[in-house]
């Protein structure tokens, strides 16, 4: 089908109504920008809402006696595993600060300290308390309220139940508007010289996660076809504690916050023995990737007979249900009292630590194509995300990556167009069969055979269609998304980060303490690309 059926009209397009393209949107409007975001659910579906513990930030007057910018740089660049970019990591921490300070004047209000300021609670990973949280454990359900809030007044309009199919771009590879289906599946055009990407991760390439169903790697898809590139894609964070609910669960399990953990919390087997004892100094409150291959490793001796879970011990948590108000409910309607018995908990897929390459102001190596949040790698995370950076680094570079397009737009180096666009044919391969094997074989322990045969299967279970539908972009992303994580999989030959490799258990710094990247080939299967030219931001 070529041409399309209705098309609008804006200077950015923002894809995304999480933390990261809301911020964004709002920071562009205030700049003086026509903004339009565009969601493929309701505005609320996304997964910013579904983020428990806080935000990591050292704020003035408001921290540790020993905490500092520093230390939490230090904390972030362990838990990456030597693949962060530190000047990212400075940048985008040193910007924590302001950028709380400015959610907290759109209306979000963070839990106070009985002596007035700010409540802070600590994570895996950190070395001092300095995560601030709202609603106990419902951070990510205030910050989705007051940017929504802040955005509902008229002049941030946003299209629901609008899917992102493809960006149009110029003759020479410029993106200039975004290809859309709306609720009918009826195509249309955003015409815009800046397009930014905010779309969140890809939890649903597993049959367990975190995520909300949404979460398919749309914007992933959407900038490898675009000619961007991607890296780090093979760093997928298992969260070590969502809420067990019987053998073969399916779909978003709920989370067990980690700051539950930090709160005193340890993890148990059947038997009643620790799981962390002797395996890091931090023990339970070692980084994520460590405690989720720790389950693991476990879990395959079946201690007490039970081999898919364990349990997290909270009795002794003073005040838990007020602490953890949705942890609470969410244990309730499994039939799990907190205050009395254990929690059963398993890990679960949670956060892509790739994605996008980008820089901290969002910009890609296309020009007029932008990416902020979980759908970006600005170097923040490297191989393993650091607790309650995420939701920081929405708030900073959604900031950024606005101001970026301000300056852009106004040097004239954007380029404008008017909508003709053709739906896209892609690879799709069935969402059931692609779920089972990537679970089965590319979630936390991943090997060479195991990896050959979620290739194979895709291979089998693939085939090209129009992507005429809602259902058939999701799709599409996923097969993308995992041929792209398996290829990064298979070539990184030691365990690093949230990648472990079975068949190869070390830590490789002579060969592997660099991102991989990876761009589509002309027959748009993913490839690893030259790591050189994906720093200077180019395909």
């Amino acid at each position: 089908m070529t041409g399309v059926l209705w098309e609008a009209r804006a200077d950015l397009v923002v894809v995304g109504t999480g933390v990261a393209g809301l911020t964004a949107a709002l920071r562009a409007r205030e700049l003086g920008l026509r903004v339009l975001v565009v969601t493929k659910a309701s505005g609320s579906d996304g997964n910013t809402r579904w983020a428990q513990g806080g935000v990591a930030v050292v704020l003035p007057g408001e921290h540790d006696e020993d905490d500092s910018v520093d230390a939490h740089v230090r904390d972030t660049l362990v838990a990456g595993a030597g693949l962060c970019d530190e000047d990212a990591v400075r940048a985008i921490i040193a910007g924590g600060p302001a950028a709380v300070t400015r959610l907290r004047e759109r209306g979000a209000v963070f839990d106070a300290a009985p002596d007035g300021r700010l409540a802070r609670t600590r994570e895996g990973g950190h070395s001092a308390f300095r995560v601030v949280h709202a609603g106990g454990d419902a951070t990510g359900a205030e910050v989705e309220r007051a940017l929504l809030t802040a955005a509902s007044d008229g002049l941030v309009p946003v299209l629901e139940d609008h899917v992102a199919v493809d960006a149009v771009r110029t003759p020479l590879g410029q993106v200039c508007g975004l290809l859309v289906l709306d609720g009918n599946g009826v195509p249309g055009v955003l015409t815009a010289p800046a397009v930014l990407l905010a779309s969140g991760g890809l939890g649903q390439l597993y049959q367990a996660t975190s995520n909300p169903e949404v979460a398919t790697g749309d914007g992933l898809a959407l900038a490898l076809r675009a000619g961007a590139v991607a890296a780090d894609v093979e760093f997928v964070q298992f969260h070590p504690t969502v809420l067990y609910t019987g053998r073969g669960a399916r779909g978003r399990c709920p989370l067990v916050t980690e700051a539950v953990r930090g709160e005193g919390a340890v993890l148990v087997d059947a038997t009643g023995a620790r799981v962390m004892r002797g395996v890091h100094p931090l023990e339970d409150l070692a980084p994520r990737d460590v405690v989720a291959a720790a389950i693991t490793r476990h879990l395959a001796g079946a201690p007490g007979g039970v081999d898919d879970h364990v349990f997290l011990d909270a009795t002794g948590v003073p005040g838990f249900a007020e602490r953890f108000p949705t942890v609470r409910a969410a244990c309730a309607a499994a039939g799990v009292d907190p205050a009395r018995e254990p929690i059963p908990v398993a890990p679960a897929a949670h956060f892509a630590c790739g994605g996008v390459v980008s820089d901290v102001d969002g910009r890609t190596g296309v020009t007029g194509l932008y990416a902020a949040g979980e759908v970006a790698r600005t170097g923040l995370h490297g191989a393993n995300r650091l607790a309650s950076n995420s939701l920081l680094e929405g708030l900073v570079v959604g900031t950024r990556a606005a101001a970026a397009v301000a300056a852009d737009l106004a040097m004239g180096v954007l380029a404008r167009c008017s909508g003709t666009a053709e739906l896209p044919v892609a690879p799709v391969a069935d969402r059931d069969s692609l779920q089972r094997v990537m679970s089965r074989y590319a979630a936390i322990g991943r090997d060479a055979e195991g990896l050959a045969v979620v290739g194979s299967v895709l291979d089998l279970s693939t085939a090209d269609r129009v992507l005429g539908t809602r259902e058939l972009v999701e799709d599409a992303a996923l097969t993308v998304a995992a041929r792209a994580l398996i290829a990064a999989a298979a070539e990184r030959e030691e365990s690093r980060g949230c990648h472990v490799r079975t068949d190869f258990p070390a830590r490789d710094d002579a060969r592997g303490a660099r991102s991989q990247v990876v761009r589509l080939n002309p027959s748009g299967q993913p490839v690893l690309a030259d790591p050189v030219a994906a720093a200077r931001g180019v395909a």
